[in-house]
């Protein structure tokens, strides 16, 4: 058992999850981190210990109700109560209507919605008795229009949307703060950068602060966590300030 407060993150991925961790280390909390592989954690625990932090990463199938069950429990009963859970499993993929199979979409659905629901229920069993707590969900710019060759994103992200302003709702009166929070733009990633240079542009050639920065999208996450209850916020909208609308 850990005496820091806990930060539980479902979907620590290289890049936004990587820099969420970071920051919530640096802030002092205990951090936990699950992805489908957990093996791939140890250079991110090794350089959250090496700067006085403290975190732990799990092998953990976000789409598997006994996995978020007996995790959940896990993590409550050995490490310690869960102050806020974040979902950021991703799902990103582009099909044509008539490329995108049944295994494709239902992967994505369970991806982007099931796995969220899991995450979002079993934290809201934890955090309901103790009356406290923050509970996350990475969105996108599908979450609230869709677009050509995003049939099974967008809609694995509106149901996304929906299961937060949902939780919302239902949560707040319980004192625990759901939010979705939208990724409305491209992030400085390996993916993106490649779609970039796919599109025949240079991306180091974009004017600077075209990309958003995980970091900066991190920072976000954490003054999220720390409004005032009496002004809370439970949909925000992150993008650069030269993304066109």
């Amino acid at each position: 058992m850990t005496t820091k407060p806990i930060c539980l993150i479902i979907g620590a991925g290289d890049y936004i999850g990587a820099a969420i961790a970071k920051r919530f280390a640096r802030g002092g909390f205990h951090v936990v981190m699950g992805r489908r592989n957990g093996e791939k954690f140890a250079p991110l625990v090794a350089e959250i210990e090496a700067t006085g932090g403290s975190a732990k990463g799990f092998t953990w199938d976000a789409r598997n109700e006994e996995t978020a069950t007996k995790m959940f429990a896990m993590v409550e009963q050995d490490i310690g109560p869960i102050d806020i859970c974040i979902f950021n499993v991703g799902g990103n993929v582009r099909f044509p209507i008539l490329e995108t199979t049944e295994r494709v979409f239902r992967k994505v659905w369970e991806m982007c919605a099931y796995g969220a629901f899991l995450s979002g229920r079993e934290a809201a069993k934890y955090m309901a008795v103790r009356q406290k707590g923050s509970i996350f969900f990475t969105g996108a710019t599908a979450s609230v229009r869709g677009s050509s060759g995003y049939a099974a994103f967008a809609s694995g992200k509106f149901a996304l949307r929906g299961l937060a302003q949902s939780m919302a709702r239902e949560l707040g009166p319980k004192n625990i703060h759901v939010a979705h929070l939208i990724i409305d733009a491209g992030v400085d990633t390996k993916f993106v950068r490649d779609r970039v240079r796919q599109a025949g542009k240079n991306p180091d050639s974009l004017p600077a602060d075209t990309l958003m920065k995980p970091n900066s999208i991190a920072e976000t996450y954490w003054n999220l966590h720390h409004q005032q209850r009496d002004g809370w916020t439970h949909e925000l909208d992150i993008r650069p300030y030269a993304e066109t609308w």
